[in-house]
């Protein structure tokens, strides 16, 4: 009992461990093919500025990204690699499972043999048959000699299926251990390519210490036109939660006066009811002569108080009407899936904090190049223009999304205007020109109210 407990435990620790290597497997694929297509794409973006005539932060963010997703590469090969172990070692295992098993059936089919060529002769088989007792007798005994035939057929079947599952095991295993030397190569292959990468980074980055002067210049610019634009996205937002704010306490207002207007109706029909039901008891009394009771001193009903304080705190007055809530959930619900403002850009300063050589920079947005000046921005989702402005260097458009702002600078000109009502993938602009003359560029801000988070992981 013990022993088929074990072997049917070992069953489904087998099935269910290669049931999650499967799933695994799949899933490593899929990541690896989207990090191959990631990867093709920015060659073929750096391929468009690496023939610039000088070295430029976006050729540096390109090579960048460029070596993190091969170090994401190589990490799933690796990935893989172990995957295919623990193949390899639960095909070993089932191979001696049906090599044991296998050893079983020709110990027995050994024996059965055994037993035949002892009992080999026809007139022990007729002797059987015809030592019965009655008629009924020797057909249970014919019977049961045709089923032990049939046992040793069976053994031989079994004995020749389990080695049949034994060579498709040892084939499979074979397979196993050559994809992991081809997986084994290509990881060795694509360590050279990151070392590759990582020479190609080192000389830009060099090249760009070398021009440190002009690159703190377009810094010092940049810094100056963030400044002038953090303040003015400050502006915007402070007004459009103001405006929010004034419209829910109008709402309220106009809320707390209807109460009360429905409440003084409610009184003034409750006075007139007990009017009237003290004037028919009178008329009563004096048609029954009955002495009049002095009546009872009129109560004067105070005036209701309706509250107007909410009865819960207002997380974001951004995210109270209807609209608002649709656009917040609809916006949020897209993480990862909003379009790029441009069709054919590529991130040359990441958001936030950067370095090259001495020179520090924070980036409030992601700084997108593109391969010529004049190209189309597009909202990346539903909302409403909240702002088009001129900085000096450009002009800028604040679009609203319920709760969520997203801003584009740095543009030739704006194709919108205040109060708009826009849909995603609709012209808003053009890119300007970029700071250092390769190309055309725009700054892309993402606001949640009044904090500023990094866009790039919400855009696809």
């Amino acid at each position: 009992m013990k022993k088929w407990s074990a072997l049917l435990f070992f069953l489904f620790v087998a099935v269910t461990s290669f049931g999650q290597v499967v799933a695994d497997r799949s899933r490593m694929e899929r990541e690896r093919a989207a990090i191959q297509k990631e990867i093709s794409e920015i060659q073929s973006q750096y391929t468009k500025v690496k023939g610039q005539r000088k070295e430029t932060l976006g050729q540096l963010a390109i090579l960048q990204k460029k070596l993190a997703l091969q170090n994401q590469y190589i990490n799933n090969i690796s990935k893989e690699i172990k995957v295919v172990n623990d193949e390899i070692y639960l095909s070993t295992l089932e191979i001696n499972r049906l090599q044991r098993q296998l050893d079983t059936l020709r110990q027995q089919y050994a024996r059965s043999v055994t037993y035949a060529y002892k009992n080999r002769s026809n007139y022990d088989y007729l002797n059987f048959i015809f030592s019965a007792s009655s008629f009924n007798d020797a057909l249970k005994r014919v019977k049961y000699l045709k089923s032990y035939r049939g046992y040793r057929q069976q053994q031989v079947d079994e004995i020749v299926q389990t080695q049949h599952q034994i060579e498709d095991r040892k084939n499979l295993l074979l397979g196993k251990k050559n994809e992991k030397n081809a997986a084994l190569a290509n990881q060795t292959k694509q360590q050279q390519v990151l070392a590759e990468q990582k020479k190609e980074t080192d000389v830009v980055a060099n090249k760009l210490r070398s021009q440190e002067s002009s690159l703190s210049k377009q810094l010092a610019e940049k810094r100056k036109r963030d400044q002038q634009l953090k303040g003015a996205i400050a502006a915007v937002v402070r007004r459009e939660i103001e405006a929010a704010r004034k419209r829910a306490e109008e709402e309220e207002r106009r809320r707390v006066a209807a109460e009360k207007e429905r409440l003084a109706k409610e009184r003034a029909a409750k006075v007139a009811a007990d009017k009237a039901a003290a004037n028919k008891a009178a008329e009563a009394r004096k048609n029954t002569g009955t002495a009049a009771a002095t009546p009872a001193p009129a109560v004067e009903e105070e005036e209701p108080v309706v509250k107007a304080t909410p009865s819960k705190p207002v997380k974001s007055y951004l995210d109270l009407n209807e609209k608002d809530v649709a656009l917040n959930a609809g916006f949020a619900n897209n993480r990862g899936k909003l379009p790029w403002p441009v069709d054919n850009g590529v991130v040359s300063i990441p958001f936030g904090t950067s370095k090259v050589g001495s020179l520090t920079f924070d980036n409030p947005g992601i700084t997108i190049g593109t391969p010529s000046a004049g190209a189309s921005v597009k909202a990346i989702f539903d909302g409403e223009v909240s702002s088009v402005a001129n900085l000096g260097d450009g002009m800028t458009v604040m679009v609203r999304h319920g709760k969520y702002f997203t801003v584009y600078s740095n543009l030739s000109s704006a194709t919108v205007s205040k109060g708009m009502a826009i849909k995603t993938g609709q012209v808003i602009g053009r890119s300007g020109p970029a700071e250092d003359g390769a190309g055309g560029q725009i700054d892309l801000l993402l606001m949640v109210e009044s904090k500023n988070v990094n866009p790039e992981p919400w855009l696809r």
